[in-house]
C-alpha cells in the first residue's frame, strides 16, 4: 500500500523528522502548558538531585511525544534509551534494556499501551523500587533473582490512554496529554524547519502548509518536505504560495487537510451505509485499511473538525461531511 503524506505514524526509514527536532524545551513550540510543568519537574528533580518522575505522554500520533522524550533526556543531562512496547517480547529483553540504564537515564518506551501483561508485571517493581524480579532456569529448576537497578526516569508513550491498565498508569508520577497545534504554532514550526533546512518560504506558503497539516507537527514537516522537492525541481529556491497550492493538489490534500483516505472513508460512509451508523471494522473492510489506522490516524482528526460522530451503534457522517463531499473541493 502507498505510503500516505499525511500519516501520523514515523517512518523508520525517514530520518526527517530527527534533523528538524528540537533539543532542548525553550526551542520546542506548542504544547505550552505541557511544557512547562516539565521545565518544572526537571528543574525540582536536579535541586534535589534525584531521579525525575516516571513521565506518561498521551495523545494522537505526530504531536512531539517522541521529541519531548528526548528534549527530557536533554535537559536532565543524561543518556536516553529507547524502546517499543511490541519489541518487549520476553523478560530478558526488558532486562536487557534496563541493566544498561546508569543512574537518572530516561528510558522510553513508545506504544507502551502493547506492552505485554506478563512483562508489565515486571515493570511494577522497576518503576517502584528500582528492582528487576526475573525468573531464570527451565521448568523445575527455575529461580527467582533480584537485580538493583540504579533510578532512572520512565518515559512511556502512547496514541491510547484508555488501552493502558490502571496499575501501569498509577506508577506515573507525570502524566500529560498532548493536544493538536493551532494553526499559528504550525505556521512557527514550517517557520523553524524552513530556517533548519536553508530553504525560504513566503509566509503565505507557510500559513497554506499549516491550514492543511490536520493539526499536526510531523505532518507540516512532511509536507514541507514535499512541497521543497517541488519547488526545487521546478529550479526555484523560495517555497512561493503558488507552487505550494499547486503541489498540495497534486499530493490530493484538500483544504480541510484531508487525502484520498480520508474522502474514501467519507464516500464509504455516505454512499455505501448511507451515512451511518455503522462500525469502523465494516467501513475498515470496504476501502481496505486496516481498523488501527482508521482508528489512531483517520477518525481523531475527523471527529475533531466535526465530519463524523461517534455513537454506540457506529459512525455517522455530519452535514459537514455531506457538504465537503458534494463540494468536492481538493
Amino acid at each position: 500500500m502507498e505510503e500516505r503524506i499525511i500519516t501520523g505514524k514515523e517512518l523508520e526509514a525517514d530520518n526527517f523528522e530527527t534533523n528538524i527536532r528540537p533539543q532542548f524545551i525553550n526551542e520546542y513550540i506548542g504544547q505550552e502548558e505541557v511544557k512547562e510543568n516539565i521545565r518544572v519537574f526537571i528543574e525540582a528533580a536536579k535541586i534535589r538531585g534525584e531521579a525525575l518522575d516516571h513521565v506518561l505522554l498521551y495523545g494522537p500520533p505526530g504531536l512531539g511525544k517522541t521529541t519531548l522524550a528526548h528534549i527530557i533526556a536533554n535537559e536532565l543531562e543524561t543518556n536516553i534509551k529507547t524502546t517499543t512496547g511490541p519489541a518487549l517480547e520476553k523478560s530478558g529483553d526488558l532486562a536487557a534494556v534496563l541493566s544498561t540504564l546508569e543512574p537518572g537515564d530516561v528510558l522510553f518506551i513508545d506504544e507502551i499501551h502493547r506492552v505485554p501483561k506478563f512483562i508489565e508485571e515486571i515493570l511494577y517493581p522497576a518503576m517502584e523500587d528500582f528492582e528487576l524480579d526475573i525468573v531464570i532456569g527451565s521448568e523445575g529448576t527455575s529461580k527467582s533473582i533480584k537485580i538493583e537497578l540504579p533510578p532512572f526516569t520512565l518515559v512511556g508513550a502512547t496514541t491510547r490512554a484508555g488501552d493502558i491498565t490502571a496499575p501501569l498508569r498509577d506508577r506515573f508520577g507525570i502524566v500529560s496529554k498532548l493536544n493538536y497545534y493551532t494553526k499559528e504554532e504550525l505556521e512557527l514550526i514550517i517557520e523553524r524547519t524552513s530556517r533548519v533546512l536553508n530553504m525560504d518560504i513566503e509566509a503565505k506558503a507557510a500559513s497554506e502548509l499549516a491550514k492543511r497539516s490536520r493539526k499536526t507537527p510531523r505532518i507540516a514537516n512532511r509536507l514541507f518536505k514535499r512541497v521543497r522537492d517541488f519547488t526545487q525541481v521546478s529550479g526555484e529556491s523560495l517555497i512561493s504560495y503558488e507552487i505550494t497550492k499547486e503541489s498540495l493538489i497534486k499530493l490530493k490534500v484538500d483544504q480541510h487537510g484531508l487525502d484520498q483516505v480520508d474522502i474514501e472513508y467519507l464516500e464509504a460512509l455516505i454512499n455505501k451505509f448511507n451515512g451511518g451508523p455503522v462500525g469502523v471494522e465494516t467501513i475498515a473492510s470496504s476501502i481496505g485499511e486496516e481498523v488501527s489506522t482508521l482508528e489512531d490516524v483517520v477518525e481523531p482528526y475527523l471527529m475533531q473538525e466535526g465530519f463524523i460522530k461517534r455513537t454506540q451503534r457506529g459512525r455517522v457522517a455530519t452535514d459537514k461531511s455531506y457538504d465537503h463531499i458534494k463540494g468536492g473541493e481538493l
